[in-house]
Order: structure tokens, then C-alpha cells, then sequence
């Protein structure tokens, strides 16, 4: 197998496991299910990520630009944090590894800290500094951008993993701009 298709096949692995670790959780995931899914042996699982627990963790690397959504007046932040959140949830389910750790974080505690870890270092800290930076005093730009941070993880828990369903993405946007905005501006 040439390095070409080697890279194909892995990406189409993990694409196969982010939608099926997004839809069922951890737990209800084979690696069989997982590499049928796929076309592919099981024994190419265990070649490229070293089993189940190994594919979780490559399906579940996140990243997030949100440096995007913090350039500019703080007047404008719900806009634009809005924009990067519903293109995000609007796109397909099983390509967000977000979601794969939100599913899976009430089976599994690793899971549950990666979210955590992740949403601090790339979600409340950017955002504590942003609005530090915009002029607000270190503490209530902390208490505000823990307000933004809880509000956004409970409407995405809300609408991605107990209902599935995002309702009329124009209509979500306004909303959570209007709703971001009101945090930021205290």
C-alpha cells in the first residue's frame, strides 16, 4: 500500500469513527462496526491508532480558530461568535469531534476532561483575554466569559446531543448573537 492510500484509508477510519462516535457515544462503537463502516479489516484499526481507545482519541482532536471571532470591537462579538457557532453545529454531525466529547463524556471520564481542557485553553481563556483586553477589569471579564462559555456548552448540549436538532439555523444565529452580546456587555 503506497503512503497515499495509507493516509486515504486512515482519514476515511477516522471520518467513519467521529460519525459513528457522534451518534451512539463510546460505548455502543466496535472497532468491527467502525472498520465495516469503512471497508476496511479491523486489523487496520489496530495497525494505525492501536484499538478502540487509540481511534477515540484521533477522532476526537479538535480545533478551533476562534482567534477569528475575537479581532474587532467588543460591540460586535455576539455577531461574529454566532457566525463561527452555527457554521460549526450546522455542518455534518460526524465530522465535529466536539460533539464526539460531548456524547461520550458522560461514559467516559477521560472524555469528559478532554472537553474541559479543551474548552478552557481554546474557548474561555481566548475569551477571558479578549475582553480583559477590551477594557473590562481581569475579574468580570473572567465572570463574563465563564457566562459565555457555560451559555454556549448548554445550548450545544441542548440542541446537539439531547435533541439532535438545531431548529432554523438563521433564527439560532440572531438568537445567540442577541444573547452572546447581552454577556459580553455585562
Amino acid at each position: 500500500m503506497t503512503s497515499r492510500d495509507a493516509a486515504a484509508t486512515r482519514l476515511r477510519i477516522l471520518e467513519q469513527a467521529r460519525r459513528q462516535f457522534a451518534r451512539h457515544g463510546y460505548t455502543a462503537i466496535t472497532v468491527k462496526g467502525v472498520a465495516d463502516a469503512a471497508g476496511v479489516s479491523p486489523n487496520l484499526i489496530t495497525r494505525y491508532f492501536g484499538g478502540k481507545e487509540g481511534l477515540f482519541l484521533a477522532a476526537t482532536r479538535v480545533e478551533i480558530p476562534v482567534e477569528d471571532s475575537f479581532g474587532g470591537d467588543r460591540a460586535e462579538l455576539g455577531a461574529r461568535l454566532s457566525v463561527s457557532i452555527v457554521r460549526r453545529w450546522s455542518g455534518e454531525s460526524g465530522d465535529d469531534p466536539l460533539l464526539v466529547l460531548q456524547r461520550a463524556s458522560g461514559e467516559r471520564p477521560e472524555a469528559a476532561e478532554a472537553l474541559a481542557a479543551f474548552l478552557d485553553t481554546h474557548s474561555l481563556e481566548p475569551l477571558h483575554r479578549y475582553l480583559r483586553d477590551s477594557g473590562l477589569d481581569d475579574a468580570e471579564a473572567r465572570r463574563r466569559a465563564a457566562a459565555i462559555d457555560a451559555f454556549v456548552l448548554g445550548v450545544s448540549t441542548r440542541r446537539r446531543v439531547l435533541r439532535s436538532e438545531l431548529g432554523d439555523p438563521a433564527e439560532l444565529q440572531d438568537w445567540l448573537s442577541t444573547v452572546i452580546q447581552r454577556l459580553a456587555d455585562g
